[in-house]
């Protein structure tokens, strides 16, 4: 197998060195839990304490305003479901839309079977959101605005500015899935008006199994687990130490080099989707063209399927993911690219490549180099491609 090209930075990255070495103390040395009163512990509640610090401070917040939890799909179903326990009085209409992540999604599906009502919103061809038809949809019993900062599948950023801005004139609570931006782009809360925000480590160079949960002081939100003081009693369990010391060293990695790196990323992806779309024909570049995530380039290839692509790719050592759910066991094709107006046999034959700041020109080239070879040969064994062809003779 050739050198492995690593293209799937959506799904997770690489931890970083210094990231490592910023959590090994808390795993061999400072291993003490932070809720004890000796003095000892002390080392690690401080850890916590400056870890939350330098979250709130990377996004215009208060320190209180920061809780660690388990991840961004831990902290989504903490927005939506304790928002439906707090605000009840008020109603239980949920807007939302049709691309977001399956966090958000199948926690408004639970919530609709307990009696919630959840508007889903169409996105254009680009998964952009309209403003209008947002604002048209809210209703004196809307609770909850939730709608992600950029799509996990093509990279389309929304205008966050603006939705949060509806919200705040409509007094209706904004929630931001945020788990494929932050670190990314810059987010400041109050300048966008979002009073709730989710995050995960993973997606930029930190440790899985740990993330945030920004909420504005002015939202009240229950417990969402039980059983401890920990997180200002809305979240018991143990503080895991060493994750949420290198979730804040990511981040503060992330942040400190986003402007460089954002641009460094995305003139190689802009090389790659120039290479896909000018040399392999019926090639076509999902999500909007501009506003989309600096590391995101998603294709679809008519008449191939996004599986058989995958592990051509996978034997030629470069990591990639399908926009279908087919490798789930699925025969659906993605959500995402259904909602922007793809057909099935169009949306089946997708593919999503990931950057990171570590990705090079000469990694993209053979990317698109085997590409070309590979959906070519799909193509040979395709009986639709075959009478398409004859077709347009």
């Amino acid at each position: 197998m050739d050198k492995l090209i690593y293209l799937d930075n959506a799904a997770t990255t690489a931890l970083k060195p210094e990231v490592f070495e910023a959590m090994k103390p808390y795993f061999l040395e400072n291993y003490s839990n932070p809720n004890s009163i000796y003095t000892f512990a002390q080392q690690s509640k401080k850890a916590v304490e400056d870890a939350r610090e330098t979250i709130a401070g990377m996004l215009g917040a208060k320190t209180n305003e920061i809780y660690f939890t388990g991840g961004g799909s831990e902290s989504d179903n903490w927005a939506l479901k304790m928002c439906v326990e707090a605000l009840a009085s008020k109603g239980k209409h949920i807007i939302t839309t049709k691309i977001e992540h399956h966090a958000v999604l199948h926690t408004c599906e639970y919530l609709e079977k307990k009696g919630c009502e959840i508007t889903y919103l169409d996105v254009d061809e680009y998964g952009m959101i309209s403003l209008q038809q947002l604002e048209q949809a809210i209703r004196p019993d809307t609770i909850l605005i939730s709608i992600m900062f950029a799509n996990n599948e093509i990279g389309t950023i929304e205008p966050i500015r603006e939705i949060g801005a509806i919200a705040n004139k409509h007094g209706v609570w904004f929630h931001t899935d945020a788990v494929q931006a932050f670190g990314h782009i810059p987010i400041q809360v109050d300048e966008l008006h979002i009073d709730m925000l989710s995050a995960s480590a993973h997606k930029f160079h930190g440790p899985k199994g740990i993330g945030f949960f920004y909420m504005r002081n002015s939202v009240k939100l229950g417990a969402f687990v039980h059983g401890g003081a920990q997180e200002r009693a809305r979240r018991a369990g143990t503080s895991n130490v060493p994750g949420i010391v290198g979730l804040a060293k990511a981040a503060e990695l992330a942040v400190s080099h986003m402007e460089e790196n954002g641009a460094k990323i995305a003139k190689v992806r802009d090389h790659l989707i120039e290479r896909v779309l000018t040399e392999i024909p019926f090639s076509r570049l999902n999500g909007h063209r501009q506003e989309r995530l600096p590391n995101n380039a998603n294709f679809c290839f008519r008449f191939i399927e996004g599986e058989s692509l995958l592990i051509m790719l996978d034997q030629k050592g470069i990591c990639a993911s399908s926009g279908s759910a087919c490798t789930s066991g699925s025969l659906d094709p993605s959500h995402v690219l259904l909602a922007i107006g793809l057909p099935h046999e169009i949306a089946h034959g997708s593919l999503r490549l990931t950057l990171s700041e570590e990705t090079t020109i000469e990694e993209v080239d053979r990317v698109a180099d085997s590409l070309k070879a590979i959906v070519e040969r799909l193509r040979s064994m395709s009986p639709l491609y075959e009478d398409f062809v004859k077709n347009q003779s």
